[in-house]
């Protein structure tokens, strides 16, 4: 298995895991990419969701804009969902990981012997490669039927990494169909 294929199988899973009484509250599903230390070696994916209870109780006690509490990821339910990739949590997507970086000559050791513009260049390819991963994700559950199956409903994915805003546009829109993401896309002309 590639670690591809265990991040999409990954994703099936957690999906699959999201809790029958709020599937029908679910509006969007969340790609929370992230990095253990923020090392792009350690790359994973927490799978999440917000639900309409969120946005009305965020609206109550934090926000008075619908379209920031529904649309902005800091007013997110990001806390206690699953995650796959390189993390202790998953010990066969680290494997994969590593010998996969390790095969295309991108895995570096903290020995001191490549120089910082080095160790730049094989953490930006790993972010890049990590991206694409998740992307593709995306797109083959939406393309699967997964997420309809699952939630009875076209829902959007929203990919982010708070280390890069304003990509969470770029990564969603490569992610989903524009008919599925023309709200999330709408707020983000506001902005």
């Amino acid at each position: 298995m590639t670690f591809r294929d265990h991040v999409r199988r990954g994703a099936v899973g957690i999906l699959d895991g999201f809790p029958d009484a709020l599937r029908p509250e679910i509006y969007v599903v969340s790609f929370r990419i992230w990095r253990v230390g923020q090392d792009p070696r350690y790359p994973y994916l927490a799978i999440g969701y917000n639900t309409e209870s969120e946005v009305r109780r965020v609206l109550e006690h934090e926000c008075s804009y619908e379209g920031t509490a529904r649309w902005e990821y800091a007013y997110w339910l990001l806390e206690g969902f699953e995650m796959v990739g390189h993390v202790p949590e998953d010990p066969v997507g680290s494997a994969l990981h590593v010998a996969e970086a390790k095969a295309e000559g991108l895995w570096y050791e903290d020995e001191g012997t490549l120089s910082e513009d080095e160790r730049d260049a094989l953490d930006d390819e790993l972010v890049l490669r990590f991206d694409d991963i998740c992307i593709d994700t995306a797109r083959r559950l939406r393309a699967e039927g997964h997420l309809d199956r699952m939630l009875g409903r076209p829902v959007p994915i929203v990919l982010f990494d708070m280390d890069r805003p304003g990509w969470e546009v770029e990564a969603t829109e490569a992610a989903n169909p524009p008919e599925v993401i023309a709200d999330f896309t709408e707020h983000q002309a506001v902005l």
